[in-house]
């Protein structure tokens, strides 16, 4: 058993890993680490079905060639090199990853800051929780979350801010559940959305969209017109601006809170009283909050709201930002950022840093954050650019214009674990590297806890870790006696040796402790949380207790916000964000069969009044000032009017639409450098097309003659979902070809027709295709494809003795479908998701499908019984 970490969110979930083949390996929570106690969500369960092989890039090449590592990385090193003894250290970038280890991250801004001597890396964590790290240290004087996992436990109200927990942090979420249950604890989400996260909340404020500063401003307002502030606590620990509270007092009433927010006056006061007479306050915040141009001053609005109220350094109060990725944090300690030094460190730090490496040269300022570092590359400023572990050309705004930029860059080189990217497509060089169950260091979570992430398996084929590429480049630049590593745990220790440099207590990350650590110990290293200075033998699981803060007086600061730019005119309000099961550019997750099952395609989700010509289940074209792209339309009627949601998750790998990215503005917060992904103008269209239909295929197909596709995985290989313009008839003979291996049933009365591909006596495919018709159901498809179903039953789409339909897929961890709960819940008179669970054990195990079982019971329970949810 190998104890290890999760590699998705930023919860830091401990894992038991048991490998029991070459590629394979049984998951299990870590019951004994505290981050989440042996709980794991969808994808941490199901992290055994990604570990294959399949799909990885194995071996360097150049140019598209296959090269060796030396021809690979003295490639690199040339054209770094040059790129910098013609053009200045600024020509050169990296652009690399919260999927990074921290040993990775360090020896990553080590080289380009310490050595190379330009600010130029940037990572695409600027995308998720940059406004979040510029409020901390406008509001601390240190990127510090003061918060800890153990305030879920002590909060009497907890509010949910700009974030779907439910899906995005499930084992969070279902913590505060349990603290519900438990204590009575209230539950508040803030959301333009009704999502997932609303099922459990005693309250939820449906805001505008872009009203969060208002809402809190006007929360602090209310309070310090009632007298409710702890002015004790902000007289000895806050520096309070000249004439704050005034402005509050003049700018903020309730009434033009109400109509800034656009929420119902009753609810508003309920949320303000809620929190008046619940000091023991938690506030959990995530992208809706930092992805804007508002981003820093709406996460300063959340701290002033905490520090004025005294809600900071207790057990159950603190303001709280949970991370995306499973390494945010980590990159934020070491330097990651391109406005930042190591070891929390600003660019007023450069000589001490200087002296600790022994570099020749040093960054003196900050280099281009994520959005400005691509605009240099496509303005030709940017002549070598070196990406890590990310797919900036699906994740980032404007991503066309991203994809033209990288086309013309002398010397882009990739490191990636996945062979096909939209990213890596584009690569001068192409280097492989390891992937999770294969890598060797430590991440950091959202509450500041260091936890190791081990290997599972050998590296295969030529893989490598991302620190020893970076490293061999280093040496080849001429730097190699600074990056003589030979292992993580020496990177680590050098790590730790310079948090505590010339450390006398100002700067709060410290890791000290550890700077002599050595194999062994950290081989067994434990999860900690820092600070952890040497000698010092406490845990410091809540920071602030004492009131004091990592400023020059030792006062907090509240900040007064800029002046609001006005809301953007015209067209529908685009918020983007995540399905339950899927991560980022889904070049993991979507090698499970499981974890595809719950959204199979991307769907823009609009409310009835908005959707005008728009039908439920067609296509439909969403057009921004930045390009278009084509979904499958649900109309949803929790859906906030005026606004329309998508997920980020599809790229030009596995679909012709969907593409998020290619729509949001590049637009990005003054302080943060962060994006605003939920603030775009849309329209939207119904898409035209002469027939629609979808696939099952053993392996993927990519159908070049239809107007629309998209492709997930499925149990026995791909479902691609299709529409096109042409006769479908023509279309199938193009895809499947002409012959005596194929079926074929035309339906000339409704249109269109069913196909299967026959090789080997097996359905190598089967093809489903209308003009006008209605097609069958793929649930029974998506469970039994490339089992021992007969061609006649999968042409037929249904077993040839009569089944129950089980319905789309709800329980992903025991393939439990909709029909299937509905049924139990009538028959069997169920009324709470315990009941449930004990039934059909349907969310008894990682909790991501309980929201969508307390909907369930909400509409299907027998008339006149009280729902337990």
């Amino acid at each position: 058993m190998v104890r290890t970490t999760c590699p998705y969110c930023g919860v830091g979930c401990g894992i038991n890993a048991r490998v029991t083949a070459a590629r394979s390996v049984e998951i299990s929570g870590d019951a004994a680490h505290p981050a989440n106690l042996g709980k794991l969500c969808s994808k941490g369960t199901h992290l055994g079905e990604t570990v294959a092989l399949e799909g990885r890039l194995l071996h360097p090449e150049i140019a598209g060639q296959r090269a060796t590592w030396d021809a690979a990385l003295d490639h690199v090193a040339a054209g770094f090199t040059a790129a910098i003894r013609d053009h200045g250290p600024d020509s050169v970038a990296f652009y690399v990853s919260g999927q990074l280890l921290t040993e990775d991250y360090y020896v990553a801004n080590k080289l380009m800051k310490g050595f190379i001597g330009s600010g130029n890396i940037d990572t695409n964590s600027r995308l998720c929780m940059a406004s979040a790290v510029a409020g901390h240290v406008r509001a601390f004087g240190e990127d510090v979350v003061p918060g800890c996992y153990d305030d879920i436990d002590h909060a009497d109200l907890i509010i949910l801010v700009g974030s779907n927990t439910a899906w995005c942090h499930p084992v969070l979420y279902q913590r505060i559940v349990a603290a519900q249950a438990a204590r009575g604890a209230k539950l508040v989400v803030i959301d333009p959305r009704r999502t997932e996260s609303c099922e459990a909340a005693d309250l939820h404020l449906p805001l505008r969209s872009g009203s969060d500063l208002a809402l809190f401003e006007g929360l602090l307002a209310w309070l310090a017109r009632h007298d409710l502030l702890d002015n004790a606590f902000t007289e000895r620990h806050v520096a309070v601006p000249d004439g704050f509270f005034e402005r509050l007092a003049r700018t903020r009433g309730f009434a033009e809170t109400v109509a800034d927010t656009g929420l119902d006056p009753e609810a508003l006061l309920r949320f303000f009283n809620l929190f008046a007479d619940n000091p023991r306050t938690l506030t959990l915040f995530s992208q809706g909050i930092n992805q804007s141009t508002k981003g820093t001053d709406q996460v300063g609005a959340i701290l002033n709201l905490h520090l004025a109220t005294g809600r900071i350094g207790k057990p159950g109060a603190a303001p709280f930002s949970i991370t995306g990725q499973p390494n945010a944090m980590g990159g934020r300690e070491v330097g990651g950022l391109a406005n930042t030094l190591a070891a929390h460190m600003g660019f007023e730090h450069a000589d001490l840093v200087q002296r600790f490496w022994g570099a020749p040269t040093i960054a003196r300022q900050p280099g281009l954050k994520a959005v400005q570092l691509f605009d240099a590359v496509a303005a030709g400023k940017i002549k070598a650019l070196w990406i890590i572990a990310t797919n900036p050309l699906v994740s980032l705004p404007d991503s066309e214009a991203v994809r033209a930029g990288l086309a013309n860059c002398p010397l882009v080189v990739v490191s990636d674990c996945s062979a096909a990217t939209d990213t890596g497509a584009l690569a001068t060089v192409r280097l492989p590297a390891a992937a999770w169950g294969e890598k060797d260091g430590t991440v950091t979570n959202s509450e500041r806890r260091i936890s190791r992430q081990r290997a599972l398996f050998a590296l295969p084929g030529q893989a490598r870790p991302d620190w020893w590429a970076l490293t061999e480049v280093a040496r080849r630049m001429g730097f190699g006696a600074a990056f003589d590593y030979a292992t993580p745990a020496e990177i680590f220790r050098e790590h730790a040796a310079l948090s505590a440099f010339e450390n006398t207590g100002a700067r709060l990350f410290n890791i000290g402790a550890h700077a002599a650590i050595d194999a062994d110990t950290y081989q067994n290293l434990e999860p900690f949380q820092w600070p952890a200075c040497a000698g010092d033998s406490s845990d410091a699981t809540r920071l602030f207790t004492d009131g004091r803060f990592p400023t020059a007086d030792g006062r907090a600061r509240l900040v007064i916000p800029a002046n609001e730019a006005p809301a953007g005119k015209g067209g529908l309000v685009l918020n983007t964000g995540r399905y339950r099961d899927q991560w980022h550019t889904m070049t993991r997750t979507g090698l499970s069969p499981k974890l595809s099952a719950h959204r199979t395609e991307p769907a823009l989700e609009i409310h009835p009044d908005d959707a005008r010509d728009l039908t439920d289940g067609a296509l439909a074209t969403l057009t921004t000032a930045q390009g278009s792209s084509v979904f499958r339309v649900r109309l949803n009627s929790t859906q906030r009017r005026g606004e329309i949601f998508v997920p980020i998750h599809w790229s030009r790998a596995n679909s012709s639409g969907g593409r998020t990215g290619a729509l949001c503005a590049p637009d990005c917060d003054p302080h943060s450098g962060q994006p605003a992904f939920k603030s775009s103008r849309a329209s939207v269209t119904p898409l035209a097309t002469a027939w629609t239909g979808y696939m099952f295929s053993a392996a993927p197909l990519t159908p070049d003659g239809a107007l629309w596709w998209t492709r997930a995985r499925v149990a026995g290989g791909w479902l691609t979902e299709l529409a096109g313009d042409g006769g479908a008839s023509a279309f199938a003979d193009a895809l499947l070809g002409p012959g005596a291996d194929r079926i074929e049933i035309i339906d000339r009365a409704r249109g269109g027709g069913r196909w299967a591909q026959i090789r080997g006596g097996r359905v190598a495919a089967a093809l489903f295709l209308t003009t006008s018709g209605t097609l069958p159901s793929r649930d029974w498809l998506m469970r039994n494809f490339g089992g021992e179903a007969s061609h006649l039953e999968l042409l037929a789409g249904r077993p040839a003795t009569a089944a129950p339909d089980t319905g789309t897929q709800i329980c992903v961890c025991f393939d439990i479908g909709l029909n299937t709960i509905v049924n139990a819940i009538i028959a069997q008179t169920l009324v709470s998701v315990e009941a449930v669970g004990n039934a059909l054990g349907a969310g008894s195990n990682c909790g991501s499908c309980r929201p969508a079982i307390a909907a369930l019971l909400r509409e299907h329970a027998p008339q006149g019984e009280t729902v337990d949810v």
